[in-house]
């Protein structure tokens, strides 16, 4: 065969493959993010479609050889990637989805409950603040006596500021509720904290049009390739490879942690969104976060995230005490931090270690398939303990990541419903499901984070 025709079918060989790519992901989105990633492929595409056609089939043949990663646990022997039968296990996957039946107000009052639960805990919170600082003019307050209440009033302040995020805002923005019946505007995808409405539905550090670009597509189907955003062990590679001593690098996660949607989410939600429209224009990608309020982006970032929240959850809630006078609004204000701290590190626990850990996958190459996808976020995914809603609710229904993962647009409820299914379809296939305490899984993610392990490797696949 002369060299013209090996470059030929070669490039039809990779358009085939790009096409491939491309079918599989709008096969497991919704219009709107289908849309979205085929532009997201065509321009890859085109980028890369020179390059592909000055390689050789011989070098094709070499990139097939690349060596595969597998872990094998000492107590069981897990079938190898490629020996899966993707095929089947999309079916029995669908199987579990299908038998669920539609969307309906059931689930949708199991949402309101969560919603109150998590209202609750936010005015207790202020109730307690109000107590603290009334007591403080009234009577006075020991130093025990303020630190105790006030630590109290921060904790339930940060568990609904969590809540309201995991129970609430996650899956309304993932369309979870859309067909239900009648469904009020305001618990859609695409009425959820929008506009306006970001100041009753969900005010936080982060734009939420930024986070659901970034999370639900970039993330989710991406989970655990390099254009994963979440990907914690590539994001770390800073700290991993400086010279810091061991007992450092820990100190610096647990700071981190209390303030990682400031530091994190914000600017990197931003950074993503920024890069989509770069991409359209074909401009290089911004590779670093820019906090200045002095750049473009920066200001961005202080005017449409930081500021919104921070004036309302540092000024004027704290102002609300001003009829007690000025020491009460100082006494909130600190209370408030605190709060923020609290909630920096709940969510921190429950949302960082669900992908990351020394038995957790990363995969060199795109998805091809719809049944590989599935088998990518079972490897690519960790539980942690299930039951009842009151422990589901404090999770954020985060412990049930990997049916997350598998189905993000459907209901919180629907996951207790599947998840011993799911088991099953592990156990048939003879694939790892793995689930264990919150705490055992964010000990795993810190040595990830650190460098003392690394995510395993599925390659050339």
């Amino acid at each position: 065969m002369s060299n013209q025709k090996k470059v030929t079918n070669n490039y039809i060989s990779e358009q085939e493959a790009a096409n491939n790519i491309i079918d599989a992901r709008e096969a497991i989105t919704s219009a709107e993010e289908a849309e979205e990633l085929s532009k997201i492929e065509a321009i890859y595409e085109e980028e890369h479609s020179t390059e592909n056609e000055k390689q050789s089939s011989s070098s094709k043949e070499e990139v097939k050889k690349f060596v595969k990663e597998e872990k094998i646990s000492s107590e069981h022997v897990y079938a190898k990637y490629e020996d899966i039968d993707k095929d089947q296990l999309q079916k029995d996957l669908e199987a579990i989805k299908a038998d669920l039946g539609p969307v309906g107000q059931e689930d949708f009052q199991h949402l309101l409950k969560l919603e109150r639960w998590g209202r609750a805990f936010t005015i207790s919170g202020f109730f307690m603040i109000y107590v603290v600082t009334a007591l403080e003019v009234s009577i006075g307050l020991s130093t025990f006596g303020f630190w105790t209440l006030g630590l109290i009033a921060a904790i339930l302040i940060g568990i609904g500021n969590t809540t309201r995020w995991a129970d609430v805002a996650h899956p309304i923005l993932h369309g979870a509720y859309d067909k239900v019946p009648n469904i009020p505007k305001q618990y859609t995808k695409s009425g959820f904290a929008r506009g306006n409405r970001r100041y009753i539905d969900w005010l936080d550090w982060i734009k939420p049009e930024a986070w659901e670009y970034e999370h639900n597509i970039m993330h989710h189907y991406h989970l655990g390739e390099d254009d994963d955003p979440d990907n914690v062990e590539r994001n770390m590679q800073w700290l991993i490879k400086s010279k810091t001593p061991m007992f450092l690098r820990r100190l610096f996660i647990y700071i981190f942690a209390m303030t990682w949607k400031f530091t994190y989410y914000a600017p990197n939600t931003l950074r993503i969104l920024e890069n989509k429209e770069r991409r359209k224009r074909r401009e290089p990608e911004l590779k670093d976060y820019e906090m200045s309020p002095f750049t473009k982006n920066g200001a961005e970032l202080w005017k449409n995230y930081y500021l919104p929240y921070g004036l309302v959850k540092f000024v004027a809630l704290p102002l609300l005490f001003l009829p007690l006078g000025t020491e009460a609004v100082w006494s909130a204000f600190i209370i408030l931090l605190i709060a923020e701290a609290y909630a920096n590190l709940h969510s921190f626990l429950v949302i960082v270690p669900n992908h990351s850990a020394g038995d957790i996958y990363q995969f060199s190459e795109p998805h091809k398939s719809q049944g590989e996808f599935y088998l990518r976020q079972i490897m690519g995914s960790v539980n942690y303990n299930t039951g009842s809603d009151w422990i589901d609710f404090l999770h954020g229904f985060l412990n049930y990541q990997i049916e997350h993962h598998l189905f993000p647009n459907i209901p919180h409820s629907y996951y207790q419903k599947m998840q011993p299914r799911v088991k099953e379809v592990c156990k048939k296939h003879n694939l790892e499901y793995r689930q264990e305490s919150v705490f055992k899984r964010i000990a795993m993610t810190i040595d990830l984070m650190i460098g003392k392990t690394k995510l395993l490797k599925v390659n050339g696949i």
